[in-house]
This record gives C-alpha cells, sequence and structure tokens, in this order.
C-alpha cells in the first residue's frame, strides 16, 4: 500500500538566457526539483505517516538525476527511498515517452495504491503527465486537487471545481495531481539532507525497461518569420474612433 510521489529534477527555463539571434544558452541553468513537486513530496509524506506505510520518489532523466546530489536533494524532501530511471537517452521526452516510463517503475514498485504528482513541470508546464500516466496504469485521475486523506480501501480528495471545492470517495487506486497550495513546504534541515544521502535509491537505466513507445525526435527550430505591419500611428483627439474603424475594416472587430 505504498504511497508513491513523481518527481521531475530538471533545468528550469527561467535560467536560461537567450542571445540577440535566438539562441538559448543553458550553461548557466542548474537542474533542481521542478517547483511543483515539493509540495507533491510533502503532502505523499504526510499521507504515507497515516497510513504508516512508505513515501517513494520516482523520476524520469537524464543521467545526472542519479548521481549523488541530485539524490540527496530529491530524498531530503522525505521520501523513504527512491526509485529513478536516469540515462541521458530520456532527456528530451515528450509527455507521453515519459508517462509511460513513469508507468513501469509504479510497477516495480507492486503494492502502489496512490502516485501523487505536482501541478505540472517547470520545464513543460503542459500538466499531462498525471493524465497519461493514468491512463497507462488504468487508474482514474484527478487534478487540483487540494486535500487527501485515506480513507478505507481508498481515498477521499477534496478538488477545487469552479466555484468552489468536490469532495470525492475514490475506492481502489488513483492518480492525483496536487495543487501548489496543497501543503506547506518546510525547508529541510541540515539533519535531513544528510540523512537522505543515506536513503536508499535504486538508479535504473533504459536498458531495465521496456521503450517508450513512439520515439520523437526534433528535427529543426526555426524562429517565426516576421510580418508586415502596417505601422500605422493614430493622433490627435479622434485617434481611438480612427483605429476602431480600420480595425473594422480590416475584420479584426
Amino acid at each position: 500500500m505504498s504511497v508513491v510521489v513523481a518527481y521531475k529534477y530538471t533545468t528550469n527555463p527561467q535560467d536560461a538566457r537567450v542571445a540577440a539571434d535566438g539562441t538559448v544558452d543553458w550553461s548557466r541553468a542548474k537542474p533542481a526539483m521542478s517547483d511543483y513537486d515539493p509540495v507533491a513530496a510533502q503532502v505523499g509524506k504526510a499521507l504515507a505517516a497515516d497510513l504508516g506505510t512508505e513515501s517513494i520518489g520516482i523520476s524520469v532523466g537524464a543521467a545526472a538525476i542519479g548521481g549523488s546530489m541530485a539524490r540527496k536533494n530529491a530524498m531530503s524532501k522525505g521520501f523513504s527511498r527512491g526509485l529513478i530511471l536516469a540515462d541521458d537517452a530520456a532527456q528530451d521526452l515528450n509527455p507521453t515517452q515519459y508517462a509511460q516510463l513513469l508507468s513501469q517503475l509504479v510497477a516495480r514498485i507492486g503494492d502502489a495504491t496512490i502516485v501523487i504528482t505536482g501541478d505540472a513541470s517547470i520545464d513543460n508546464g503542459a500538466s499531462m503527465t498525471s493524465a497519461i500516466l493514468g491512463g497507462y496504469l488504468g487508474w482514474p485521475v484527478f487534478q487540483q486537487v487540494e486535500k487527501i486523506e485515506p480513507l478505507d480501501g481508498g481515498y477521499r480528495l477534496t478538488q477545487q471545481v469552479a466555484g468552489g471545492t468536490r469532495t470525492v470517495d475514490v475506492s481502489g487506486s488513483v492518480v492525483v495531481a496536487v495543487t501548489s497550495d496543497a501543503a506547506r513546504v518546510p525547508a529541510p534541515s541540515m539533519k535531513e539532507i544528510l540523512a537522505a544521502g543515506k536513503t536508499p535509491v535504486e538508479v535504473l537505466t533504459l536498458a531495465d525497461v521496456e521503450p517508450a513507445p513512439a520515439g520523437v525526435r526534433p528535427v529543426a527550430h526555426q524562429k517565426p518569420a516576421e510580418r508586415e505591419r502596417k505601422r500605422t500611428i493614430f493622433a490627435g483627439p479622434d485617434a481611438v474612433n480612427e483605429l476602431v474603424s480600420v480595425l473594422r475594416a480590416d475584420g479584426v472587430l
């Protein structure tokens, strides 16, 4: 009845620098846990404590996530142990490939009944991983969840919806994407950081799993073509009316 938390360890696009010619310099962008995932880790830690079980952190990414510093940083968020796939060939996966590999890690755990993810990832931000992961596992998926409570044989979820919240009782296994305010995330103490270095983490490579479906490889990048602009400037007391007339004539309004 393990609690599994899927996290992503990657570079933050906010740390990249874009040159005048449009090229992106990632040299100063240091990998770290995605901003949303410490909340998921904290929710998983609290839920595991309520259930009297372990919280297992899983991740897929470049070989660097299997390094000692990356493992220690991730495990300091409160995981009982970790299971990660670290392989440079898994660095630039699309959400489908990424979720398929995560599903294999969940299957290896065997007794998992819930997988918790963050709201999104800092490098992609599409909020698709939880949904695709649920599809591969055959489990129901709930997003925008702000609270998870254990029930006999399932979980009670408080989910944000338009106009308020709703409470859902789920029996069996489930994938849950929690909101960024689902838990307060305290800074790990030095004792926790040092202890995290001793937390067991099993590191796999792509050779240990089934290949992700439908290989996708970007073959080119191109800046958008510059469009011809009318460069018309309206001035004077009637500028607004003139602008509206032109926009209507062009079919914009």
